[in-house]
C-alpha cells in the first residue's frame, strides 16, 4: 500500500540518517547522559542539523518524537494529523532517549504507540506512518476500506468455504452471514463486535 501510495504521489516518505549530520570521523550520534546512569542519549546537534536540511514546503508541519513516555497515538490522532498538517517529521528515539533540547528547540510532540518499551523508535515511526497514510484519500483505494469508519473493526469475520472440517469437527459460518438479508447481517455484526 505504501509503495503504491508513494508511486501515485499521495504520500512522500523520506528517510534521513542523522549520522550524516555528525561532525566527527566516527559519525557519533549519541553520548553518555549528564548526571550518569546507564545507556546512551541521542545528541541534539546532529538531529537539529539534519532537521535544518529538510526542505519545508509548508508552514503546516508537525514534529513528532517517538517516546515510550509520550502521548498515546490513536486512530483519532492519525486522522487529526492528516487534517491539520501537510508535513510530518518523525524523529525516531533510540537508546535512553533524545537530548531534551531537541524537543524544546523544535517544539516537538512526544508520541507513544503503546504502553511498552522497544529498543528503538523506528518501529513506532513505521506504525504511525502506516496509520496516518491510510487516512489520506486515495491511499486505500476506497474510503469504505477504513474499517474504523464503518462497522468492521473488531467484528468477527468469515470467508469461504461455508463449512470446513478441522480435527474431525465441522466449523461453520454463522447462518445470519449467509442469509443474504442485510438487516439480519447488520444486527449480527453489531451483536458480535469485539469490545476493547
Amino acid at each position: 500500500m505504501m509503495a503504491r501510495a508513494q508511486k501515485n504521489k499521495l504520500i512522500n516518505i523520506e528517510i534521513i540518517d542523522i549520522r550524516h549530520s555528525t561532525s566527527d570521523k566516527h559519525h557519533t550520534a549519541d553520548s553518555k547522559p549528564y548526571g550518569g546512569g546507564p545507556g546512551m542519549v541521542m545528541r541534539a546537534e546532529p538531529i537539529l542539523k539534519a532537521f535544518g536540511a529538510i526542505k519545508k514546503k509548508s508552514k503546516k508541519i508537525r514534529i513528532i518524537i517517538t517516546s515510550a513516555a509520550g502521548k498515546q497515538f490513536t486512530n483519532t490522532s492519525a486522522r487529526a494529523y492528516t487534517k491539520k498538517y501537510d508535513h510530518l517529521v518523525i524523529i525516531a528515539g533510540h537508546y535512553e532517549g533524545i537530548d531534551e533540547r531537541v524537543k524544546k528547540a523544535l517544539k516537538a510532540e512526544e508520541v507513544s504507540i503503546g504502553d511498552y518499551v522497544l529498543t528503538g523508535g523506528e518501529l513506532p515511526a513505521l506504525v504511525m506512518i502506516d496509520a496516518i497514510s491510510r487516512q489520506i484519500h486515495g491511499v486505500l483505494g476506497s474510503a469504505e476500506s477504513l474499517e474504523e469508519s464503518r462497522l468492521g473493526a473488531g467484528v468477527s469475520t468469515y470467508t469461504r468455504p461455508e463449512v470446513f472440517v478441522y480435527k474431525g469437527k465441522k466449523l461453520k459460518v454463522p447462518q445470519e452471514l449467509v442469509s443474504g438479508n442485510h438487516a439480519i447481517i447488520e444486527v449480527w455484526r453489531k451483536k458480535h463486535q469485539k469490545k476493547k
